[in-house]
């Protein structure tokens, strides 16, 4: 009989060591009205970010679940206990377990990828060629994000991103990098946003990594001069459309991710590239939001 049980809520050696060390430093990175900003701090919190991106992948989204995400109704992989988990929790909604996770994000530092199996992004993209030429600079991975329908506002937005920025500044990574999703696997039907990021936000070459030449989809489908830039803005998904407004590029080629039902690029956005007026919204400390 096979078995479902998730591997992912087993504390690693040393799990229980970093959330305490987490719980110690970091227990809030920002406040918005009742929404709080900060990382989790215990395994049961992990549960939480998974059951969330489980009810909007899986429930609201066209993801296929597998039968044990089904039976635990929670995405999770192997990757959710290595990384740090980013969530945003609404104080005037609680549950027994304490107020609800309403946004999420997952972080994957440069050093815990290399102790273990690597970036996710890995999977998609040869993000090994970009972090080699860059030796000297240290890289996030960004992933799995996502927001209650309710909350899809610029407030619970903002408050993810101020807890984003505090976390970066406060361990000096250097580069984001991470997958984004469009809605889709028929790339025909995506041809304009696909087209616009090749020809519009495209890495210059010392940022460029590529798809894995057995999943890539090549991007460039309309030839630049035919393309509307205002329509093919319109077209694009709003994390997308807040990466490039930050400063970020895009990698050289997409992939179809069929489990979860959408066709993804690759994000590259060095720290030095951020839009100054957003590092002055933010604060150069991250102090905007702060507790």
């Amino acid at each position: 009989m096979p078995s479902f049980v998730d591997e992912t809520a087993r504390p690693r050696r040393g799990e229980n060591n970093r959330f305490k060390a987490l719980a110690g430093e970091t227990a809030t990175l920002g406040r918005l009205g009742t929404l709080e900003v900060r990382l989790a701090s215990s395994a049961a919190d992990i549960r939480r970010a998974q059951r969330l991106r489980y009810r909007v992948f899986f429930e609201e989204g066209e993801a296929s679940a597998t039968i044990g995400a089904r039976i635990l109704q929670r995405d999770s992989d192997a990757f959710d206990a290595i990384c740090d988990h980013l969530l945003v929790v609404d104080h005037a909604h609680r549950t027994p377990l304490g107020p609800s996770v309403v946004g999420t994000y997952r972080l994957l530092r440069q050093d815990v990828a290399d102790a273990h199996d690597g970036f996710y992004t890995a999977n998609e993209f040869d993000v090994g060629a970009l972090v080699s030429r860059h030796r000297h600079l240290k890289f996030l991975e960004l992933g799995r994000s996502c927001v209650l329908l309710p909350y899809r506002n610029k407030r619970t937005v903002e408050l993810l991103w101020h807890g984003i920025w505090a976390y970066v500044v406060r361990n000096k990574f250097d580069v984001l990098l991470g997958c984004a999703s469009l809605d889709g696997i028929d790339p025909y039907a995506l041809s304009l946003p696909l087209s616009f990021l090749h020809h519009f936000a495209q890495a210059p070459e010392i940022w460029r990594a590529q798809a894995k030449p057995e999943r890539r989809i090549d991007m460039n489908r309309m030839s630049r001069a035919s393309i509307d830039q205002r329509a093919a803005l319109r077209t694009l998904p709003p994390l997308v459309k807040g990466y490039l407004r930050l400063g970020a590029f895009v990698g050289d080629g997409a992939v179809i991710d069929y489990q979860f039902g959408t066709t993804d690029v690759l994000i590259v956005l060095p720290v030095s590239a951020i839009n100054a007026r957003y590092i002055e919204h933010f604060g150069v400390e991250a102090d905007r939001h702060a507790a």
